[in-house]
C-alpha cells in the first residue's frame, strides 16, 4: 500500500513460532517487549548533535534506542533505531508572554511503510504547528530497516533507478513474463541480502518498537500520530497496549481489516486512483486557458495519452519514459498542490520545452541509496505482514478486469507489490485490530473524503474497530495526510484534541480546502502568447 505522508506545507509476517499469538491467547504475551522496555527506560536515549545530518538547526537532537532485532530472543541480536527531538518551545505562538507546560513527547510516523520520520520534528517551524510544538517535544525516527535504522537493501542501489521504461496500461503477456522474472529476481535478492534477519521487518515489530521507544522517552504513556501506513502500525499498537496510550492521531487512515492486509488493500488503492486521476484532470480543463491541455478531461487525457507516446519513442532528456511520467502524475493523485507543476509540464513538454517535465520526473541519481532502502522496506513488511497471492494468474484476473474501470494505476501497483507472490519469508496472519468500550483512551482519525492512497472506508473501519474513537472528515478533499495542512478546521480539531484533549461529540466534517492556483509562471506564459486586443 504505497502512501507517502505528512502534508507538504514546506516544501502503505512473520514472527517465529515462539513470538507468534496463540489461540486464545493475548497479543501482548511477548515478554521480549516488556524486557526491551525496561531496558531503555532505565538507558533512556543519549541526545546531542545530529552530526550525520547535515545543514540541521542547533535545535534538533539525535540519539539512539536499541531493540532486539526478534522480540522472542530479547538477548538476542539488537539494532538501533535512530531518533530525533526539538524540544518543546514552551513559547505561545499568539500571546509571547504565556509560557506552555509541557505535556510530554508527540512521537510521530509518516507511512511508507518505508519513510523515515527523522525530519519530522523541524515541522515545528511552520505556522500550523507552532501551538503543537509549543507542548510537546517533537519526536521523529527511522523505523526498523530505515535509513540510519539497522538499513535494510535488496539490491544494488546502483541499479535500482533502471532509467527510461515504458508503462503499458494494458500489458502484453510478454511484458506480463518480464515482470514476473524481475519480480522472482527481487524477492531473491532481498532473502539474499538481509538472510534470516528478513521476517522481522513488520508492522508487529514495528508496534512494539514504538513501545521501547516510549519507555526510552520516559514517556509513562504515548502520544502518537500516525500518517497512512503509520496509522496501521499505530492501530495494532492501540491494540497491543491499550493501557500505554495517552492520545493517538490517525491521519488518513488505512484499512486495518485483517482481510485487506495488504491485497485488497493495494486493489482498492488502484480504484481510488482513478477517481483522484479524475479530479486532477477536471481541475487542468477547468484552467484550460493557462494550460492549453484541453477543455474537458477526456481532452486532458488525451494530451496526456500524447505524452506517453512521444517519451516511448524518445525519452526525454534521455531519463524520462512513460513510466517516469506516470510516477510523477501518480503524486498529484496524493496532493493536490502538485496539481499546477504538473499541469505546467505537461503543457511545455507538448509545446517541445521538456525541462520542467525531466526536472520534476528524472529519477534523482543521487538518492538512488534512499529510495533502494525505501522501497526494501515497504517489500518486506508488505509482504511479511499477511498471505499474499502465490499464482500469479490470480493478479493477472484481479488486475485485468480492475484495469478495465481504473487504469491509471491498477499495474504500476501490480508491478511493485508483484514480489510478494514469490517471497522466501514466511507471512503472519494480520492481527485483528479491535478495542473495546474502556480499554483505549479516546483517539482522533483524520481523514479526507476522496483520498487515493488511503481509501475513505480505511478510515470508516478505524473508527468501527477502536472504540471512543472520533472521525473528522474533510469533505470533497483528497490530499494524502491533512494533518497540520492548509484547512483551518481540521487543524482546529488536532490542537483541541492534542492540546486540550478535547474531541467532538460525534464524527465531525470540515470543509475542503481551497483547490490549487495554476502555477505562476503558467500563467505568464499564457498571458505572454494571448494577441493583443
Amino acid at each position: 500500500m504505497r502512501a507517502a505522508v505528512l502534508h507538504s506545507a514546506t516544501g502503505a509476517l512473520l514472527l517465529t513460532t515462539l513470538s507468534a499469538v496463540p489461540a486464545g491467547g493475548t497479543p501482548n504475551a511477548v515478554p521480549g517487549v516488556v524486557i526491551a522496555a525496561e531496558r531503555a527506560a532505565a538507558a533512556g536515549i543519549g541526545f546531542g548533535a545530529c552530526t550525520d545530518v547535515p545543514d540541521l538547526p542547533e535545535t534538533m537532537e539525535c540519539g539512539k534506542v536499541g531493540v532486539p532485532l526478534d522480540y522472542a530472543r530479547p538477548n538476542g541480536k539488537r539494532i538501533e533505531l535512530t531518533v530525533s527531538r526539538v524540544r518543546a518551545t514552551h513559547r505561545d505562538p499568539h500571546n509571547s508572554k504565556r509560557r506552555v507546560p509541557r505535556q510530554g513527547s508527540l512521537v510521530f510516523n509518516p507511512g511508507g511503510p518505508g519513510a523515515s520520520g527523522l525530519y519530522f520534528p523541524l515541522i515545528g517551524m511552520i505556522p500550523e504547528w507552532k501551538r503543537i510544538g509549543a507542548a510537546y517535544d517533537l519526536v521523529g525516527y527511522d523505523p526498523r530497516g530505515v535509513g540510519r535504522s539497522a538499513p535494510l537493501s535488496c539490491e544494488d542501489p546502483k541499479t535500482f533507478f533502471k532509467g527510461p521504461a515504458p508503462a503499458p496500461t494494458y500489458p502484453s503477456q510478454t511484458y506480463k513474463r518480464e515482470r514476473v522474472a524481475r519480480a522472482k529476481a527481487y524477492a531473491r535478492g532481498c532473502a539474499q541480502r538481509a538472510g534470516d534477519a528478513l521476517r522481522h521487518y513488520n508492522s508487529l515489530n514495528n508496534a512494539r518498537d514504538l513501545d521501547v521507544l516510549r519507555a526510552a522517552l520516559g514517556e509513562d504513556r504515548l502520544t502518537f500520530m500516525g500518517a497512512s501506513y503509520g496509522t496501521y502500525f499505530g492501530a495494532l499498537y492501540a491494540t497491543l497496549f491499550p493501557s500505554h496510550v495517552r492520545r493517538m492521531v490517525f491521519d488518513a487512515a488505512v484499512n486495518p481489516d485483517p482481510a485487506q492486509i495488504w491485497y485488497r488493500n493495494n486493489l482498492g488503492q488502484s480504484a481510488a486512483f482513478e477517481s483522484r486521476w479524475e479530479d486532477f484532470r477536471e481541475w487542468v480543463a477547468r484552467h484550460d486557458g493557462v494550460y492549453r491541455l484541453g477543455r474537458t478531461s477526456q481532452a486532458v487525457l488525451r494530451s496526456y495519452e500524447r505524452a506517453q507516446a512521444k517519451l516511448a519513442a524518445e525519452p526525454a532528456g534521455g531519463k524520462v519514459g512513460p513510466a517516469q511520467l506516470q510516477g510523477t502524475f501518480l503524486q498529484a493523485g496524493y496532493y493536490d498542490d502538485y496539481w499546477p507543476s504538473r499541469a505546467e509540464a505537461l503543457s511545455a513538454y507538448l509545446k517541445g520545452d521538456p525541462k520542467l517535465l525531466i526536472a520534476l520526473a528524472a529519477p534523482p541519481r543521487e538518492a538512488a541509496a534512499e529510495a533502494e532502502n525505501a522501497n526494501a522496506v515497504y517489500t518486506a513488511v508488505e509482504c511479511n505482514d499477511g498471505p499474499w497471492p502465490t499464482d500469479f494468474r490470480v493478479w493477472d484476473r484481479d488486475n485485468t478486469r480492475l484495469a478495465r474501470v481504473a487504469p491509471f494505476e491498477t499495474w504500476d501497483n501490480v508491478w511493485a507489490n508483484l514480489p510478494c507472490a514469490y517471497w522466501q519469508a514466511p507471512r503472519q496472519q494480520p492481527l485483528d485490530v479491535r478495542t473495546g468500550p474502556g480499554e483505549l483512551a479516546p483517539t482522533l482519525i483524520l481523514a479526507a473524503e476522496r483520498d487515493a492512497a488511503a481509501p475513505y472506508d480505511g478510515a470508516l473501519e478505524m473508527h468501527r474497530r477502536l472504540t471512543g474513537s472520533v472521525l473528522v472528515t474533510e469533505r470533497d478533499a483528497g490530499t494524502h495526510g491533512i494533518a497540520g495542512g492548509p484547512n483551518a478546521c481540521v487543524n482546529g480539531h488536532l490542537e483541541a484534541y492534542l492540546l486540550e484533549g478535547r474531541l467532538p461529540a460525534r464524527r465531525a466534517a470540515c470543509a475542503p480546502h481551497a483547490e490549487p492556483r495554476p502555477a505562476a509562471r503558467a500563467e505568464k506564459s499564457a498571458a505572454a502568447a494571448r494577441p493583443a486586443r
